[in-house]
């Protein structure tokens, strides 16, 4: 198999006795619920991987866009 068609990382789900469905992980298709509203957010696990804490799925949370902006400006005011 040519290197390109190789999945490095991917999810696999069982659906049935005879079926499993394997989707690749990449930038795109990846996502959590944001912990203050609960919206669905697009996850870049390069950039969480480079934290201090470094990849921890089950320990991090990624707030949309929109409460990311809330809570700079909560914390940011003059």
């Amino acid at each position: 198999m040519p290197e390109s068609e190789v999945d490095m990382f991917y999810v696999k789900e069982k659906v049935s006795d005879t079926m499993a469905v394997s989707i690749e992980i990449n930038y795109l298709n990846v996502f959590c619920k944001c912990p203050e509203c609960g919206g669905e957010t697009n996850v870049d696990l390069e950039a969480l991987s480079h934290t201090d804490e470094g990849l921890d799925l089950f320990g991090s949370a990624v707030l949309c866009e929109e409460c990311s902006r809330k809570l700079y400006r909560r914390n940011h005011r003059d």
